[in-house]
């Protein structure tokens, strides 16, 4: 007799009930733990002041940048109408980082048992990468939910000989409607499907539903196409590359690193099972390698790999990891005696639950580390507060390059009664991330008559080697060091002000000495 035949029907339910929603509610616990860092970063200040337009002026931004998060914008538009905060910007990520875990485990419940899902879902919870994008104000924890969710449906769809085919495609659809790149799941899905050897009936089910999500995702890829000069900042990924990814779906520590690689090789026994079987390891196996393998080869030719891209992916690591520690905990109650038995089953399974509990505690610097406000690439609103104490009503600013206005639009309190020189109209009125600057020849006009002006600039700018791009902010670059010379400097995380003051001297000499403040993090 099996072990699992020695559990009755409704036991199994409440075991496969509890193996899903334990590690949801631990999701819940390090999701909502530091929240409130005090501050959004660039990425996340895009999110906040798009979602609060109206629903036509974020139609008309998609239609010249950053289609690609249209329907997410969209979302956060409602889910901000009513008490925009930088809380409520990260609350629906917290919420989708609960569902993937939940989902997760149920994938593992379902594969493997409820004590692999139980322990796949509790290492997908405290996995730091997963806990990180759980607190950002972008959709990519979303996309990883979707993709869990349409991975699970997949798993269901089989065994049911090719029926239900459309909610697979239904889910799979909105979640490349989230982010494009997901579609590559069709890739690891069609690999699971090829282990799996399942009959034609299951290939013509799946196919019909993946040439709809391909066919739905088509105006999206037109249009992204087009706006493909926003990723032109991607470089092509290196072999280190993928072990970088590889660490962070394992874990950032090394002792939660080694013992995650040994348990997933284990996990990968039993890739194949019989015909028209699907195993742990034959859907976790391409979940976690395909896309990102398929985008890393592609950026070879056009540079589009970002870790954050294929988050959706990680959840194909804890399942084999969690596949491995349940065939040794397998092997363990095979070795006990059959009175033994029922009693080790729940033991093993709390077992595995302290060693999840040891790792979690192992990666705590790293989690805590990640909730600090200045962990992210830079704080908008630590340098709004700077901008309030050194601006004044009627100070003229410079952004540069523009991408820096995104301090004064996530927090214009601290720019409160500045002159933007170089604007001409507002981002909302324009259609744009950062509104639109007048040209190089009237921005020289307007520098003409100041004898002083303050530069917000990201910190590259510092770097002798930049060299923007755009013409206008070239423009700012060759006014200021032609007319200008620095007065006062001050720096925060990756945002640097300037004061410069019109030169008085015809040979360059500076008006006054510099004064620097210290770098502050």
């Amino acid at each position: 007799m099996s072990i699992r035949s020695l559990v009755d029907p409704e036991q199994s339910r409440v075991r496969r009930g509890a193996a899903v929603a334990v590690p949801a509610t631990v999701m819940l616990v390090v999701g909502l733990w530091g929240i409130d860092r005090g501050g959004m970063w660039r990425d996340e200040a895009v999110t906040f002041q798009v979602a609060r337009r109206t629903v036509p002026q974020i139609w008309r931004l998609l239609h010249g940048v950053d289609a690609v998060h249209g329907l997410y914008y969209l979302f956060m538009h409602a889910v901000l109408a009513a008490h925009p905060g930088e809380v409520l910007l990260r609350l629906p990520s917290v919420c989708a980082a609960v569902l993937a875990t939940g989902l997760v485990a149920a994938l593992g419940s379902r594969l493997a048992g409820p004590r692999a899902g139980l322990w796949a879902g509790l290492l997908y919870a405290l996995t730091p990468m997963v806990g990180h994008y759980a607190q950002e104000g972008r959709s990519y924890a979303m996309v990883a939910a979707g993709a869990a969710g349409a991975t699970l449906l997949l798993v269901r769809a089989v065994p049911a000989g090719g029926r239900s085919w459309w909610a697979y495609g239904t889910v799979l659809g909105v979640t490349c409607w989230l982010h494009e790149l997901a579609v590559l799941l069709l890739l690891a899905h069609a690999s699971t499907l090829a282990l799996a050897r399942v009959p034609g009936r299951v290939w013509r089910g799946w196919g019909c539903a993946a040439a709809a999500v391909v066919v739905a995702l088509l105006p999206m890829v037109v249009v992204s196409h087009a706006q493909s000069a926003q990723v032109a900042w991607v470089r092509e990924p290196t072999a280190d590359t993928a072990w970088e990814l590889l660490r962070q779906f394992a874990g950032p520590t090394d002792g939660v690193y080694w013992t995650c690689l040994v348990l997933a090789a284990l996990g990968l026994t039993r890739l194949v099972g019989g015909r028209g079987e699907l195993t742990c390891a034959g859907v976790a196996l391409p979940l976690a390698v395909v896309p990102p393998g398929a985008l890393m080869l592609a950026s070879l030719l056009t540079p589009l790999y970002v870790p954050r891209y294929v988050l959706y992916a990680l959840a194909g690591a804890p399942l084999l990891v969690a596949a491995g520690a349940d065939r040794v905990a397998g092997r363990l109650a095979r070795a006990a005696g059959p009175e033994l038995r029922r009693a080790r089953v729940p033991l093993l399974a709390l077992t595995g639950v302290l060693a999840v509990a040891l790792a979690f505690v192992h990666q705590l610097p790293v989690l805590r580390q990640d909730r600090e406000s200045n962990h992210r690439p830079d704080n908008l609103a630590a340098m709004s507060s700077d901008a309030a104490r050194e601006l004044r009503p009627g100070d003229p600013v410079l952004f540069l390059p523009s991408q820096a206005r995104s301090t004064a639009l996530a927090y214009p309190a601290g720019f409160r009664g500045t002159r933007d020189v170089a604007l001409a109209a507002g981002a909302p009125a324009s259609g744009t991330l950062y509104g639109r600057e007048v040209g190089p020849g009237l921005l020289r006009r307007r520098l003409a008559g100041l004898d002083r002006v303050w530069v917000v600039a990201e910190r590259r700018t510092a770097d002798a080697a930049w060299y923007p791009r755009d013409p206008v902010d070239r423009a700012k670059l060759a006014v200021v060091q032609e007319r200008f010379v620095l007065r006062e400097l001050s720096a925060r995380d990756g945002m640097i002000m300037r004061l410069y003051v019109r030169r008085t001297d015809p040979t360059g000499a500076r008006a006054c000495p510099v004064r620097q403040r210290p770098v502050r993090s």
